[in-house]
C-alpha cells in the first residue's frame, strides 16, 4: 500500500519532498520552461496550507558527481519566488551542518530549496551514508517526482526507506491513476500508439500492453524496422537491422501480430529538412534513396478512425519527425484526433518524452485526459516494470 499526501496532516512538520525541477535554462541561466515546476505546486501548497515546510529536492541536469555552477538550482529558487510568490530559503548545498541549519530556521509558510543532489555522488550511487545526511533535514518524506522514478538513486530509494511516515504526492499520485489504467484495467476498446525512431525500449510496451489492447498502431521511425521485417523496400528509411528479427517474431505471434496495424502509406522525402521535396506514396513503393518521414494521409484516416473508436488510448512516441514542420503532420494529425476523442469521453494518455512535448507544442495538453511527465519512467511502467521510486513508498 502506498500512502498519498491526502492521507496525512502536515502540521509543524519539516517535510523532503522529492520534486523534478530539471528543467531547461536559457543562455542567461532563467528558467526557459516551467512544466515540471507547475506540476509540482498542488503538493507544495498543500504542505504549506497544512502549516508544514516544504524541504524540497531535486536534480538538475548531468554535474556527475561535482559542484559545478552550470547546474546550480539558484535560478529555480529565484524562480519559484518570482514568479509564483513563495518565501523561498535557498540552500548552497543540500547536506551539511550550514543545511540542517537554514533548515531548522524555516518557519510555516517558507520554502526550502535545496542545491543540486547530483553534485555529489551518492545521490547516482544510491548511497545509503548519503541518505542518511538528507534524512536529518526532514521529519516526513514525499515523493511527487514521477520522471525519475525508474531511477535506483539515494533520494528516490534509499532515503525513503528510513521514514516511517512516507507518502506519494499529487503528481504521482496522478501519474499512478492514469498509467496504472492503462495497465492493469483498461476501458475496451483499448488502443496503443507507438511511435518514435528505436525498437528498443517500444518492444516491452507492446508484449506487454498487447495483453490488454485490442489494437497497436505503430507510426515514426520504428514502423520502417517493421515494414523491412516484412520484405518491403524502404529506401533510406531509418531502421534497425538488428531488430528486424525481433520485429518478424513480433508479426508473426498469433496474439501480438494480429493487433499490430502498421501504415498502410507514408510520407517520403529525399533529404530529411524543411527544404526537401515530399510525396505520399504507398509503403509497397518507397523510391530507393528516399526516406519515410511520417506516416501518409491514408494512414491518418485509418489511425483516426481507430481512435475515435475506442474507449481508452495510450500514445507513446511522434508518428513522424515532427520536430521538422514538414514531416509533422501525421503527429498533429494523432494529436487532434486524441483531444477529438477525449471530447468524447474516451480516455486518452499521453506517455512522457517526445509525444508529451508534441502535444504540449501545439498547445493540446489540457485537451487529453492525462500527459505523463514521465519519458522513461513511463516507458518502464507501461513495460510492467516495477518503478524504484513507488516501490521505495510502500509501507
Amino acid at each position: 500500500m502506498i500512502r498519498s499526501i491526502y492521507d496525512f496532516n502536515f502540521e509543524n512538520k519539516l517535510t523532503l519532498v522529492r520534486v523534478d525541477f530539471n528543467v531547461p535554462l536559457d543562455e542567461n541561466h532563467n528558467v526557459s520552461d516551467d512544466t515540471r515546476i507547475v506540476e509540482s505546486l498542488i503538493t507544495i501548497n498543500k504542505i504549506i496550507d497544512d502549516g508544514g515546510i516544504p524541504v524540497l529536492m531535486s536534480h538538475l541536469g548531468r554535474p556527475k558527481g561535482t559542484v559545478n555552477p552550470k547546474y546550480s538550482l539558484k535560478p529555480v529558487a529565484k524562480y519559484l519566488q518570482d514568479k509564483f510568490g513563495y518565501d523561498v530559503l535557498f540552500a548552497d548545498d543540500c547536506i551539511g551542518a550550514v543545511v540542517e541549519k537554514i533548515v531548522k530556521s524555516a518557519v510555516p509558510g517558507q520554502v526550502v530549496l535545496l542545491e543540486n543532489l547530483r553534485f555529489h555522488k551518492g545521490e547516482e550511487e544510491n548511497s545509503l551514508e548519503f541518505a542518511r545526511e538528507l534524512r536529518k533535514l526532514g521529519e516526513v518524506y514525499v515523493n511527487d517526482a514521477f520522471g525519475t522514478c525508474h531511477r535506483a538513486h539515494a533520494s528516490i530509494d534509499a532515503l525513503p526507506r528510513l521514514f516511517e511516515d512516507r507518502f506519494s504526492g499529487a503528481l504521482l499520485n496522478k501519474e499512478i491513476e492514469y498509467l496504472g489504467r492503462a495497465v492493469n484495467n483498461p476501458l475496451n476498446p483499448y488502443v496503443v500508439i507507438i511511435g518514435g525512431a528505436k525498437i528498443v525500449g517500444k518492444i516491452d510496451i507492446i508484449q506487454n500492453l498487447s495483453k490488454k489492447c485490442d489494437y497497436i498502431l505503430i507510426g515514426g521511425g520504428l514502423a520502417y524496422t517493421f515494414l523491412k521485417a516484412k520484405g518491403l523496400n524502404i529506401g533510406n528509411s531509418i531502421y534497425e537491422e538488428d531488430k528486424i528479427s525481433l520485429a518478424k517474431q513480433l508479426l508473426d505471434d498469433p496474439d501480438v501480430g494480429k493487433k499490430i496495424i502498421l501504415p498502410v502509406d507514408v510520407i517520403v522525402a529525399d533529404k530529411m529538412d524543411n527544404s526537401a521535396t515530399i510525396e505520399n506514396r504507398t509503403v509497397e513503393d518507397i523510391p530507393s534513396g528516399w526516406m519515410g518521414v511520417d506516416i501518409g494521409f491514408q494512414t491518418r484516416e485509418k489511425f483516426n478512425r481507430i481512435i475515435l473508436e475506442s474507449r481508452m488510448v495510450v500514445w507513446n512516441g511522434p508518428v513522424g519527425v515532427f520536430e521538422i514542420d514538414k514531416f509533422s503532420e501525421g503527429t498533429k494529425s494523432i494529436s487532434f484526433a486524441l483531444t477529438e476523442a477525449t471530447s468524447r469521453g474516451v480516455t486518452t494518455i499521453v506517455g512522457g518524452g517526445d509525444s508529451a512535448s508534441a502535444i504540449s507544442k501545439l498547445g493540446l495538453k489540457e485537451k487529453v485526459s492525462h500527459v505523463s511527465t514521465g519519458g522513461g519512467a513511463s516507458l518502464e511502467f507501461l513495460s510492467g516494470k516495477p518503478l524504484p521510486g513507488i516501490l521505495a513508498l510502500e509501507v
